[in-house]
Order: C-alpha cells, then sequence, then structure tokens
C-alpha cells in the first residue's frame, strides 16, 4: 500500500487520543440517558454543542495542532455503540485485568475508591445494524464549528473498531467469535466513511490488539493471542476498505489505568500486528514506565516500518497527575524523530485524559497543562 506523506510540516504536530474530560453538566445529561432518566432532548444537543466548543477552544489555547471533540458526548469510547446500533442488551460479564487480580489488595482498593468507572456493557443478543448516522453527525457539526470558532485547522473523530466492540460487549447472538467480528465490521464501516466523507481524520481505538491479552485472553498463549489479534485487524482492514490510509489513525494500549501492567504483551510481539493496519498513523504508549523503554522496539525495526507510516508516539502520560517537563517530553520525541524523520513523527499522549464519561484520574485543568506541556516540547523537538 502506497502511503501519501506530509511534506508540509515545518515542525512536530501536536493531537492525543481523543477523550478529555467532560464538564459536570455534560455528564449529568449522558447518565440520565445511560439510566433512561426523563431529559430533554434539545437540551442535550445545546449542552453538547457547548461542551464541544469549550473543549476546542482549550485545546487551541494548549498549542494542541490536530484536535478532537473530546468524545463528549459519549458514555465511553467503545460502549457508545450499544446507543447507535441494535443488537445489545443485558449485561456483559466483567474481568479484571489479570495484572490487578495478582495485586487483590490493590484492586480491592480501586474498587472501594470509586476507581472503577460503572456503566452499563450489554451484551450482543442480536443482529447488529446501524440505527443511523445521526448522533454522528451532530458530533462532527459541534466539531466543525468549534474549529472554525476558534481557529483549529485540522481535527479527527474516534470510532469503536470491530474488535475493542467485540471486548467490551462480548457476543450472545453470532455462532462464532469472527462471525461477530464480520458483523461489526460491516455495521461499523458507514460510521468509518461519514468520518472521513466530513473532512475529518478518523481515528480507531483498537485496545483489543493489547489490552485484551491480559483481560480477555489471558488464558491463551502470546502466539495464539497473536492469531487472534490478526483476525481483528482482518476485521478493521475490512471496513476500512476504500478509505485512503492518509486519512486513518489507529491507537493501541494496554489498558488506560494505573496499575501494576505486569501482564502487558510487549510492544515487540505487538509490532508487525501494529505495522498491518491499513492507517497511516500509528498512536502508541511511550510514556507510562512500563513501556517508555520500547521507543528501542522502533529503533531496531526500523527497516520494517512501512515507508510513509507516521508515528505519534504517547509523550505525556495520562493516569498521573505529574505535568512532564517540556525538555523530557522533547527527549522523548527525539528518539523517534532520529528513526523515521521529523517529518514523521507527531507528539501524542498515551491514551485519553476523560476514556469514561465522570471519569479520570487526571485533574481536567492539569490534563490541559499537560497537553500544553506537549505543545511545548514539540516546539523543542521541532529546533
Amino acid at each position: 500500500m502506497e502511503f501519501e506523506r506530509d511534506s508540509s510540516m515545518s515542525q512536530i504536530l501536536t493531537t492525543h487520543v481523543g477523550s478529555l474530560p467532560r464538564s459536570q453538566e455534560v455528564v449529568d445529561f449522558i447518565f440520565a440517558r445511560e439510566r433512561k432518566q426523563p431529559f430533554v432532548q434539545a437540551e442535550f444537543d445545546v449542552a453538547m454543542t457547548r461542551a464541544v466548543a469549550e473543549t476546542v477552544k482549550k485545546q487551541v489555547a494548549a498549542g494542541v495542532g490536530i484536535v478532537s471533540d473530546g468524545e463528549t458526548s459519549k458514555i465511553s469510547y467503545a460502549t457508545y455503540v450499544k446507543d447507535r446500533y441494535t443488537g445489545f442488551d443485558g449485561d456483559s460479564p466483567r474481568n479484571a485485568p489479570a495484572d490487578l487480580k495478582l495485586f487483590p489488595t490493590y484492586l480491592a482498593r480501586l474498587a472501594n475508591d470509586g476507581g472503577t468507572p460503572k456503566y452499563a456493557r450489554p451484551m450482543c443478543v442480536g443482529e447488529v445494524t446501524s440505527k443511523g448516522q445521526g448522533e454522528l453527525e451532530k458530533d462532527i457539526s459541534n466539531l466543525q464549528a468549534a474549529m472554525t470558532a476558534h481557529g483549529a485547522s485540522r481535527g479527527f473523530m474516534n470510532a469503536a473498531s470491530p474488535g475493542v466492540i467485540s471486548l467490551f460487549l462480548q457476543n450472545d447472538h453470532y455462532k462464532t467469535r469472527e462471525a461477530y467480528l464480520a458483523a461489526l465490521a460491516d455495521a461499523m464501516k458507514a460510521e468509518y466513511e461519514t468520518i472521513v466523507a466530513s473532512g475529518l481524520d478518523l481515528q480507531l481505538d483498537c485496545p483489543d490488539l493489547a489490552l485484551s491479552r491480559h483481560m480477555l485472553f489471558n488464558d491463551l498463549t502470546d502466539a495464539e493471542f497473536l492469531k487472534v489479534a490478526a483476525g481483528n485487524v482482518e476485521a478493521l482492514n475490512h471496513a476500512l476498505s476504500g478509505i485512503p490510509a492518509e486519512k486513518v489513525r489507529v491507537h493501541i494500549c494496554w489498558g488506560n489505568y494505573e496499575g501494576p501492567h505486569v501482564c502487558d504483551i510487549p510492544m515487540a510481539k505487538m509490532f508487525d500486528t501494529l505495522m498491518a493496519v491499513d492507517a497511516q498513523y500509528l498512536l502508541f504508549e511511550t510514556s507510562n514506565p512500563r513501556h517508555g523503554h520500547e521507543w528501542a522496539v522502533f529503533r531496531d525495526r526500523a527497516a520494517d516500518i512501512p515507508d510513509g507510516k507516521i508515528l505519534v508516539p504517547g509523550v505525556v502520560d495520562t493516569t498521573t497527575n505529574f505535568v512532564e517537563h517540556p525538555e523530557l517530553v522533547a527527549q522523548r520525541l527525539a528518539r523517534f524523530v532520529d528513526i523515521v524523520g521529523a517529518d514523521r513523527v507527531i507528539a501524542g499522549s498515551d491514551c485519553g485524559f476523560g476514556t469514561f464519561a465522570g471519569f479520570g484520574s487526571v485533574d481536567p485543568d492539569i490534563a490541559y497543562a499537560k497537553l500544553g506541556a506537549l505543545a511545548e516540547g514539540a516546539a523543542l523537538a521541532s529546533k
């Protein structure tokens, strides 16, 4: 596959994974909908438009070059599909990540302190079909209006991958997991195409390519899991068929939570899987202490990075309230610049700052301070 390199880059651009802290007004509306409590749809829509405008304004002020809507209207990056597609009902079984099970006192502390979000995860109990693109079109309109109002020239919209939907909304309808993935790919294709047709970049969130190893498939060997991940990529690439790769971003992660992460499958084993996605932009974690060393994987396998792939390493963490020093951000970026060149590196975050509505480890004001440090560090690295 041929990729188009963005030769207009005069400095290292900045972005993030997508989700950002939501206001209390937004959270209240989202959970009213989640709990099937009465609310006025027109007031909901006005609140989302207002919140997205403020979110984009803050991103621009922080120096972020490629902005998002912060996933403002969504309950979470994966389970929002239950509100936009048919076939979901009931509840899926919960399964804590394997690393937290190894430290039960810490897992209990997280649960007792409200450190784990509570929201519906229905099973797939019927045919998955789209209810239409109306809610997505509202999200797109809100983001584009906010970008115009605050001078942002480039934006992206998040969407769930077939694999991550199958991770959180488990199958109780299709005969096989592969059939479920295929149905999800067919259903999600129109969502992906709608985002790209609007002029925005499409970001696919794919923690299924790493997190699910120690959350759902911890009974498999690494080699067996790689086959599962390859199936997920095959389904995703099918859904992306016909969409230009230069309009697509993919994000891989091991779970956006502070924890031991001692069960994470190494990037060295997931490298080929990540490269196989039909996306030009690759977003991945390199800030947290469990994966900060894995920049070396890209160095050692530089010859295996397809020409034109653009690396978007996470150079600020999203699970602690430390604000990274811009010099540290610049140092992290420099490692990747040395591997593929400055025109193929964009500064990003490890994960989102508001993965679930109303839940986040990082204080909202500190989240934007981190994005400011990200922009300062990218400016330093560009010099």
